[in-house]
């Protein structure tokens, strides 16, 4: 029999609740699990909103090499990220790093052509609904005008503060804005085996840190330097999104969860603004999952979930920032992830990694187009919609790689390409979408989960429309399959929508 009784902790925080009620006094957020769930839910903007970019800038752009942490590899012993030796590379190309460091990358950071209403025209027309700049990475360079570290855009790099250039900019086209921090790996980020490595020198210990195992737990002073830097991104920019990396879910920083987690919301009740918070949860859970967006890295789920999700991966297979090395993906797999990710209640974050210079590549900004042209055809499944009773049906399976985090994170490398039989199904009041992720060879699309007498919907289909086409389409409902001829040529790349009905009861 269930235990009836109540936590002392728990009972406080409910007489507390209701006293403040009684008062009149307005609600605020208490650093306890329980008081957060009392009140908060994920906007349904961001439920709605789908599909967001990510901006992967910064310093480690600046070599073109490597990846995005090419300030740890230009130090380290015999790693070789995408065929290049950084170590090796930087001496030959830049010098030795007791000469040139990675603090030295920053004043040839200067994104001189950085137009940030150019930028915020393309995230528009690509049909994402929110953006994710990076606020700092690994590296500890803040992407802000930080009140907390000389390490930032406005006193060396850029100089001035392209972060407020590009959330106002985003926000005058109605994008939502986000902002990411990377900052709890900064602590045992840059090697210092070398005693001649600037990363020694206690001139820049205030960017490269002290010397620790990675495995140690977080000093105080690390605890405090994180927390004054992520509120100094909260107060100043008033993010949509707040947005953890590995590293948060380190043994150690417990003590900041909860209460970074209620100051952050306190602060959306302050803007009058539904907010969200995203962390990977990759060793333990650092964050109840139904009280922020589970972010899954460079991977999926492989069911729904009932709980609001998201996968951030990149436009390539590479890096985050921007090389001139990358091995891009194509449009259509990406459509075909987001499509998939939509139907298990997920958003897709696509990251970019614009160069040193301020400008976007083409091969990235041609893929964010081919999203937006798919979706300015195909949104109505996409945008707005909910999951359905089934995800979907067909032989492509995703998230299946092993991996030593939880989650799913990095088992990309294990997906496989679609085909006309994998299925993805969304909803929005009674329309059902149905989206083949390919195009059959003989024209006709059959979805078996449709079939007379299913499990999931006993009433019979009533109409079929072909959504990404102005054709009429011939279709019939069997024992066997909802069959739907579309007698056209495929009038998109990527994937293939239909608008369902039922009759009515």
């Amino acid at each position: 029999m269930p235990s009836k009784t109540v936590s002392a902790t728990a009972l406080t925080l409910c007489l507390s609740l209701l006293a403040a009620e009684l008062m009149g006094q307005e609600f605020r957020y208490q650093a306890d699990w329980d008081s957060i769930r009392s009140h908060y839910r994920c906007p349904t903007w961001f439920r709605d909103a789908k599909f967001g970019v990510f901006v992967f800038w910064g310093p480690a752009s600046v070599p073109q090499v490597g990846n995005d942490k090419y300030g740890k590899w230009m130090y380290t012993k015999n790693y070789v990220p995408n065929g290049v030796d950084c170590r090796r590379y930087h001496e030959a190309h830049f010098g030795h790093q007791s000469v040139f460091g990675y603090k030295d990358f920053f004043p040839l950071f200067r994104m001189e052509k950085f137009d940030a209403d150019e930028w915020a025209a393309l995230f528009e027309e690509s049909g994402a609904r929110y953006i994710v700049p990076v606020a700092e990475m690994h590296d500890g360079y803040a992407m802000y005008a930080s009140r907390h570290t000389r390490w930032n855009v406005v006193d060396v790099g850029p100089e001035r503060d392209v972060m407020r250039l590009l959330v106002d900019a985003a926000r005058a086209r109605d994008i939502k804005v986000g902002m990411s921090s990377h900052f709890a790996w900064n602590r045992a980020f840059y090697p210092k085996w070398d005693p001649s490595f600037d990363t020694n020198d206690p001139e820049f210990r205030d960017l490269y840190g002290e010397a620790v195992r990675s495995d140690d737990p977080p000093t105080q002073a690390f605890l405090d330097r994180w927390w004054d830097r992520t509120t100094d991104i909260v107060d100043q920019y008033e993010p949509d999104i707040l947005w953890f990396d590995f590293g948060l879910d380190s043994p150690g920083f417990e003590s900041v969860h909860k209460k970074i987690m209620a100051y952050y919301y306190n602060r959306g009740l302050e803007w009058d603004r539904g907010v969200v918070l995203q962390d990977k949860n990759m060793r333990y859970e650092s964050f109840p999952e139904d009280l922020m967006v589970l972010d899954i890295e460079r991977g999926r789920r492989s069911e729904a979930s009932e709980h609001p999700w998201q996968t951030d991966t990149a436009v390539g297979k590479v890096s985050w920032t921007w090389i001139i090395n990358e091995n891009y993906k194509s449009s259509e797999f990406l459509i075909d992830e987001l499509v998939d990710i939509v139907s298990k209640n997920g958003n897709l974050l696509l990251s970019i990694g614009p160069k040193p210079d301020g400008t976007i590549g083409e091969a990235e900004a041609s893929i964010l187009r081919d999203i937006g042209s798919w979706l300015r055809l195909n949104g109505e499944a996409i945008y707005g919609t909910r999951p359905w009773k089934i995800y979907g049906e067909g032989p492509a399976k995703f998230a299946q790689g092993e991996t030593e985090f939880k989650n799913k994170h990095h088992t990309e490398h294990t997906d496989v390409a679609s085909t006309a039989a994998d299925i993805r199904f969304t909803a929005k009041g009674d329309r059902l979408y149905a989206t083949s992720l390919a195009w059959p060879d003989d024209g006709v699309f059959r979805i078996k989960t449709l079939r007379t007498g299913n499990l999931y919907e006993q009433r019979p289909v009533a109409t079929v429309a072909f959504l990404s086409g102005t054709e009429e389409v011939d279709w019939t409902q069997s024992e066997e399959e909802l069959s739907i001829r579309v007698a056209s040529d495929p009038p998109c790349e990527a994937a293939y929508v239909f608008r369902i009905t039922f009759a009515a009861e």
